[in-house]
């Protein structure tokens, strides 16, 4: 049966076109987002559903998105989406963040020129049938200093535009490179530094706890008097109060803002401000931009509905279409580890170590992570997935390691995962062979190769003559199959593993019976 997603916003004719085109069972119902009781009512047959800014996806629509896989965002912003509620669900929420960059980009030069001159003023001015010549004296832009405070996509596409205007561009942002700024030809700054260098101060940075009011009246104070202020990024970077003292005061000489604390911004105390420009939220409105994040989403989520290829997700690794085949075996694996090691966990999990050999090594480890982590936490919380694994692991304190190497030891490849808890370390590992099947390849230190079916035992015991056969007895008289059997030690007589394949559940009470047998440590039912 092919998927089916909703469009509950307006998206272009071409893209629900290429949900069509590509098999996708696709009900395109633009008013829907708005009527929040019609979405409860329908949401529950999709399994995707794509969206603009209109559509509320809440907890409650969540909970109601019985089959929903992925949520695709047309645009950057995912304010409308109740991102923990729908990770905690496995549902993956995927934006657009490239396709209304330059637009965004171009925006934010076209306010900083409308700003140094007065345009929007003037227009009307001129407009009313005044001729105030005199009254608009503007400010060049050619020689002035441009200080970015992000210069990620947006930014840096701004720091493009302004350089060709003959600027001077400097730029604040933790994670720009030495290498990266000078590939751009800005120069990396403190944001002292900016705040007191610069002319124009364009804000392009997301809305953090370290970001919010990073413009506030002590900034503002650090600024050379007549700078101005261009936000075209998020409401709430700037204290609104403190930017209008700011031009009220003559501090700022102008300040344009596309974006603000409350939207809409039907009332705002900067507005009448001195030299305040402002537009309603219109960064990404253009024809291009609308069509181009349309694309982009219906692209995006064929690609994860259809081959399992994840881009541009807020809560999951990026996988390609070209990698998913080849990892799909090798997500499997990681899960079973996981869970193989959170069925025989019984204490407080304080770290988790992964180890990627050989070819897995060069491979999409983030998401074989998530997968591994999926199938430990499992056991200890029932409700996880490979969406929600990483944040709930973090959120219980457990340290995740990842450690890559070349090949090592007999298998081309493998991957080993160990489970570190208050009172010992377990490790398994594992590979994938030819047939694409998953297997067991050593459990503590002891090698021995398995296939795991969907119930196993797995059993500790002594190597000692007479071990399988009262065991199989035991099996036997219990009405208990044995699909595959599996022996592993460390050398002869000391300690040894068995993994025994059975067709269906092990009671309780057969598995006392089984703890009974001679030279049996440990019995422990397992299901995969």
């Amino acid at each position: 049966m092919a998927p089916k997603v909703l469009i509950s916003d307006k998206l272009s004719d071409a893209a629900v076109q290429i949900f069509k085109d590509r098999g996708i069972d696709v009900d395109f119902l633009p008013d829907v987002g708005k009527d929040k009781e019609k979405l409860l009512e329908i949401i529950g047959k999709y399994d995707g559903l794509a969206i603009r800014s209109a559509t509320k996806v809440t907890e409650k629509i969540i909970a109601a998105a019985e089959n929903l896989k992925v949520i695709g965002r047309a645009g950057i912003g995912v304010d409308n989406v109740d991102i923990p509620k729908a990770t905690a669900r496995g549902i993956i929420v995927m934006n657009t963040p490239f396709g209304n960059a330059i637009t965004t980009a171009e925006h934010a030069i076209s306010m900083m020129m409308a700003v140094a001159r007065q345009i929007p003023a003037a227009d009307a001015s001129t407009q009313a049938g005044k001729w105030e010549k005199s009254r608009f004296m503007g400010r060049e832009l050619t020689g002035k200093t441009l200080g970015l405070i992000g210069c990620g996509n947006i930014g840096s596409i701004v720091a493009d535009r302004a350089i060709g205007l003959k600027m001077k561009v400097i730029a604040f942002d933790p994670f720009l490179t030495p290498e990266r700024a000078v590939a751009l030809g800005v120069e990396k700054v403190e944001l002292d530094g900016l705040l007191c260098r610069s002319d124009f101060i364009t804000l392009h940075t997301p809305l953090t706890d370290k970001t919010r009011n990073i413009i506030d009246a002590k900034a503002i104070e650090k600024m050379r008097k007549g700078a101005y202020l261009i936000n075209c990024a998020r409401g709430g970077l700037a204290d609104e109060a403190a930017v209008r003292a700011a031009l009220d005061a003559g501090k700022l000489g102008g300040a344009a803002f596309d974006v603000f604390v409350e939207e809409p911004a039907k009332e705002n105390l900067l507005f009448g401000a001195p030299n305040f420009v402002s537009t309603p939220h219109l960064g990404a409105s253009t024809t291009e931009a609308q069509e181009n994040v349309a694309l982009q989403v219906a692209e995006q989520m064929c690609d994860y509905l259809l081959q399992g290829a994840v881009r541009n997700a807020l809560n999951m690794p990026s996988i390609t279409a070209e990698e998913a085949p080849k990892l799909v075996p090798f997500v499997r694996l990681a899960e079973q580890l996981g869970s193989f090691a959170g069925q025989l966990t019984e204490t407080g999990i304080e770290g988790v170590r992964l180890e990627y050999a050989g070819a897995v090594a060069e491979m999409n480890v983030q998401a074989l992570t998530a997968a591994a982590l999926t199938g430990l936490l499992t056991p200890l919380l029932q409700t996880v997935n490979m969406v929600s694994a990483p944040i709930l692991a973090k959120e219980r304190g457990m340290k995740i390691e990842e450690i890559r190497r070349e090949k090592d030891g007999a298998y081309e490849t493998y991957m080993r995962l160990t489970v570190i808890t208050q009172r010992q370390e377990r490790s398994v590992a594992g590979t994938v062979f030819a047939d694409g099947k998953p297997r067991i390849i050593q459990v503590k230190g002891i090698n021995m190769e398995a296939e795991l079916g969907p119930q196993m035992l797995y059993i500790t015991n002594e190597d000692k003559p007479g071990f399988i056969g009262h065991l199989g007895m035991e099996l036997g008289n219990s009405g208990v199959n044995i699909a595959t059997f599996h022996l592993g030690r460390l050398a002869p007589g000391d300690d040894a593993i068995c993994l025994v394949e059975v067709d269906g559940d092990v009671s309780p009470e057969v598995l006392a019976r089984l703890e009974a047998v001679s030279h049996v440590k440990q019995v422990k039912a397992l299901h995969f």
